[in-house]
């Protein structure tokens, strides 16, 4: 089906299927019942040390995205079923992060949708 990215702060609604949470850390001031999650999948997280080298700095955002995608080619246990479940039910990737346009959500639906992507071309 598809995959969408979406805060934490929004509110959930039912059109956004599967929600997974992609952030290491809990996000400051929401309750894990408001934040409507399916799952909290904390190592899809980048790594502490990737993520404190980033900082959210949009300078650094093209290699903050292949730097995480070596850490994800190493963790394919981790994303592959999510993967299978976004080809077949709608995924949403939550995150903590202001930056709407550069945090560790959208670089991993880059990454799926590339996936997604390849495996139907093959």
């Amino acid at each position: 089906m598809s995959i969408a990215v979406k805060r934490v702060y929004e509110p959930a609604t039912k059109t956004d299927g599967y929600r997974v949470l992609v952030d290491r850390l809990w996000p400051r001031g929401i309750k894990k019942e408001d934040a409507a999650l399916d799952v909290w999948a904390k190592d899809l997280a980048p790594s502490t040390a990737l993520r404190e080298w980033f900082g959210h700095d949009p300078a650094r955002w093209e290699g903050f995205r292949h730097r995480y995608a070596s850490e994800l080619d190493s963790r394919a246990s981790f994303w592959k079923p999510l993967a299978v479940q976004a080809e077949r039910h709608r995924v949403t990737l939550v995150y903590g992060a202001r930056d709407e346009e550069h945090n560790q959500a959208v670089a991993l639906k880059m990454y799926l949708d590339s996936h997604i992507k390849a495996k139907a071309l093959r």
